[in-house]
């Protein structure tokens, strides 16, 4: 007979000022005193939004007013198997209160994984939360446009931009000449001078990858390994270009950081491919396991619907240097 799977509605709930809110399991439940993030089982009949504004009125006495899907992911205990639907909520009505004798503790989300006693299942989505909204695809495309490109950069740092994916395919000298390599050496310390992160696109030398922040897997090479490159250490991050749902879960087996998903909408790139559409994209995000950017047709102006499709947030070439 098949394991029993728990499915449980989770409430990252994040405040303006950069804090989650986190809650010690009571005494009398197993893992009590362990920190988690609030929420609970979802009863038969209910939906996982239903579930979730139900159990924070029932744990913290608060109603929720906005709240969206996030990611979905499976964590498997020594007793059960539970599948925790997280979603971010961040409009609430009252305050929060430990209603069923929990503490609560609100917590600095770039220092959240630190706190002691953290349940297994709660550190993936603290560590999610580092990632940022937006995450940009460099367009340089050849020698004559490194002065517009850096121009752009350095508006979008000052504006946040916050991680930036270095691919360039078709720049004229080949994409490991040395002049290229020497331009990502200048982006990579505009970058983390501002605190943000470079992943270097597989099209790109292996060692090109070392020197950036990790490594975004392009389906060409993602496919031909089973495993987390031995190269990236923890501190590296590791994307994969997606566009299914075989791929997505090939993404998650190799430990990526976070998928990106697409094309979504119609682009300039591939004129007359419509699209997956938002309602496919959602059904691929809730099999995931993982964080998931939207690609194709994104700019600002969609990432209210891209959240509310589940995405964590998107991805995109034109639109990500704004």
């Amino acid at each position: 007979m098949p394991e029993k799977i728990v499915e449980a509605a989770v409430g990252v709930l994040l405040r303006p000022d950069g804090t989650v809110l986190l809650g010690s399991r009571p005494a009398g439940k197993p893992w009590a005193g362990m920190w988690e993030l609030p929420g609970g089982k979802i009863e038969p009949g209910e939906s996982v939004m239903q579930a979730l504004t139900r159990e924070l009125h029932e744990e913290l006495g608060i109603t929720v007013t906005r709240a969206t899907p996030w990611v979905t992911y499976t964590h498997v205990y020594p007793t059960a198997t539970v599948r925790l639907s997280f979603c971010q909520v961040t409009q609430w009505d009252g305050e929060p209160e430990g209603l069923e004798g929990q503490q609560l503790r609100w917590v600095d989300i770039k220092h959240a994984q630190e706190v002691p006693h953290l349940l297994p299942a709660t550190y993936p989505p603290l560590r999610w939360l580092l990632l940022p909204d937006f995450y940009a695809i460099s367009s340089v495309g050849s020698p004559e446009g490194v002065d517009t490109f850096l121009s752009r950069l350095d508006h979008a740092l000052t504006n946040g931009l916050r991680l930036l994916q270095w691919r360039e395919p078709a720049w004229i000298t080949g994409a490991d000449s040395p002049d290229l390599h020497d331009l990502l050496r200048k982006v990579l310390a505009r970058c983390h001078a501002t605190g943000a992160k470079v992943l270097v696109n597989s099209v790109h030398p292996e060692s090109w990858w070392l020197e950036a922040d990790g490594v975004h897997l392009r389906q060409t090479e993602a496919a031909l390994i089973n495993e987390r490159p031995h190269s990236l250490t923890n501190d590296k991050l590791l994307a994969v270009s997606t566009h299914d749902a075989t791929e997505l879960a090939h993404a998650r087996r190799l430990g990526a950081d976070f998928a990106v998903l697409g094309p979504v909408l119609p682009t300039a790139s591939h004129p007359g491919h419509p699209g997956m559409g938002w309602e496919q994209f959602s059904c691929l995000n809730e099999q995931a396991g993982l964080p998931v950017y939207a690609l194709g047709g994104q700019s600002a102006e969609t990432l209210v619907q891209a959240k509310q499709s589940g995405a964590h947030g998107i991805a995109a070439i034109r639109g990500g240097l704004r």
